[in-house]
């Protein structure tokens, strides 16, 4: 049968006038054709991989160990959404500076002060003139090693999860690639949004909190220099000063046995003194913390949550109440499921914790129901007899304590004769003597700088803590270490040593019973 000419020109036609689809791939089970996603989500994939791999090599080998003047440190690039410089200095603190902006922050941690490097700063201070000098050259060659250590690093962790995820050369080299561009651009944002004046608005934490001017008064900076890099070799020349306050201590040296004990007192309500006290247990390697009261200030149930960082201070603490203390205090410190590491002591109660027995009283009394200081001596002295009498008892019972703890000296003056130590505090300064039958009465001040209500007085307090040197065998005091911190506005760090007369070299120690 012969084809129709006209019907196979009108297909041809129509064929022509028919719209052409757009390039994709046939959705299945429809007509319709779909622009493809795979472009986008391989590209999403590809800078995970990338993001992820380069945090991983910065973790396993982004960091450089450097010195800088007489301190061993590390300096180390971590992702971050802010950017910024933190300065670790263990165990007074950190300061962190808005030094730009970056997904990349720099962190510096201080490891230690090398003691050769730095008995030669104490033997010849003019040493110190030309220590901004040669920080600045430290801190600059230790930047451009970072700089170098981490382009390596991003680019090798990217490369190697690259490799490990897609199995192909060509793939991971683009990871590896992507993420030197990424460091790049994050190098540049740094530059861009560099402020070398941060340095001069810290924000200090831990010890360093309380001494927010370390870094020196903005007013003397010489603006011939590098507002940055002075002011940095400013702040290692005073942290070098408050390291060196160690190689002053008198000749004891703990023994890797010795227990040590840290007396804290009146802390009235300060958060600061959680930061304090932890960095004293990590510095000192603190066996117990003993709390000898006042650590609120009204007593009242909303305060109680205050106490909670005390579950987190890496050490056993025994607690006795104060005159700002109230039962409902003390009840909040007994819940065990909460606080497993506090011991409440009260009636002469003793408990076995941290290789010592401690025995201790609450205060008789609650600041709203005072009527009278002749009062308040008598009832003081009655708790103190009767935390003697139960010293007395657990002596004759073969248990006798090491320690006895007290709020207020009135009751501790009462033990004496039946305890080798007695603690207590409430009078916001400083005692120390050996009482007529032989026991040492310590009293602490304020480790709270006299708490919130400080910033009422004309010049702030002190903040004080104690750190109690025992030896382990006989469990007497070998020595202590007085800290004693500026207050608000105060900048002063100082730690002083002393020996008991017994302990001083040359000396005989008179074993002294007690019962």
């Amino acid at each position: 049968m012969a084809r129709d000419p006209f019907r196979a020109a009108a297909a041809r036609v129509r064929h022509r006038l028919r719209p052409r689809p757009r390039t994709g791939r046939r959705v299945r089970g429809s007509g319709a054709l779909a622009v493809p996603s795979r472009p986008l989500g391989r590209a999403l994939g590809l800078v995970t991989v990338v993001l992820f791999g380069a945090w991983l090599g910065l973790l396993a080998v982004g960091s450089v160990r450097t010195t800088v003047g007489p301190m061993d440190t590390t300096m180390t690039l971590r992702p971050s959404l802010t950017g910024g410089t933190k300065i670790n200095v263990s165990p007074l603190g950190a300061l962190e500076l808005d030094s730009h902006h970056a997904p990349v922050r720099l962190d510096v941690d201080v490891d230690r002060l090398d003691p050769v490097r730095s008995e030669a700063l104490v033997q010849h201070p003019e040493r110190l003139s030309g220590l901004e000098e040669e920080v600045t050259g430290d801190v600059g060659a230790g930047t451009r090693e970072l700089a170098l250590r981490s382009c390596v690093a991003v680019v090798s962790g990217a490369t190697a999860l690259g490799l490990a995820v897609y199995r192909r050369p060509r793939r991971a080299l683009a990871a590896g690639g992507l993420a030197l561009a990424l460091l790049a651009a994050s190098g540049v944002s740094a530059y861009a949004t560099w402020n070398p004046k941060s340095v001069l608005e810290p924000k200090f934490s831990g010890l360093l909190s309380s001494a927010p001017s370390v870094v020196g008064d903005a007013r003397s900076i010489v603006t011939d220099f590098d507002v940055y890099q002075q002011e940095l070799a400013r702040l290692v020349t005073n942290v070098t000063k408050l390291y060196d306050a160690t190689s002053t201590l008198p000749v004891y040296s703990p023994d890797p046995a010795t227990l040590r004990v840290l007396h804290v007192s009146d802390i009235h309500l300060n958060p600061a003194a959680w930061h304090i006290i932890g960095s004293l247990v990590e510095q000192y390697d603190i066996d117990l913390i003993i709390d000898s009261g006042d650590t609120m200030d009204h007593g009242a149930a909303v305060e109680n949550n205050f106490l909670d960082p005390i579950s987190d201070l890496g050490a056993p603490y025994v607690w006795v109440r104060g005159n700002h203390d109230s039962a409902t205090t003390q009840k909040y410190l007994r819940d065990a499921k909460r606080f497993k590491n506090v011991h409440v002591l009260d009636d002469g109660r003793a408990v076995n914790v941290g290789g010592l027995r401690v025995a201790g009283i609450g205060d008789p009394e609650f600041t709203p129901d005072r009527t009278g200081p002749e009062q308040a001596e008598d009832v003081e002295r009655t708790a103190g007899l009767r935390l003697a009498a139960a010293l007395r008892e657990q002596q004759r019972a073969g248990t006798p304590a090491d320690i006895a703890v007290t709020h207020e000296p009135a009751a501790a003056r009462e033990t004496d004769g039946t305890v080798p130590l007695v603690l207590a505090g409430h009078v916001h300064h400083r005692q120390n003597e050996v009482m007529e039958l032989g026991t040492r009465l310590k009293v602490e001040g304020s480790t709270g700088g006299g708490g919130l209500r400080a910033v009422q007085n004309k010049k702030p307090e002190q903040v004080l803590a104690s750190v109690l040197y025992l030896d382990r065998s006989t469990r007497r005091l070998q020595a202590w270490d007085e800290i004693t911190l500026g207050g608000l506005g105060l900048t002063t760090a100082e730690v002083s040593r002393h020996l008991p007369e017994d302990n001083r070299p040359g000396a005989t120690p008179s074993p002294i019973r007690f019962g």
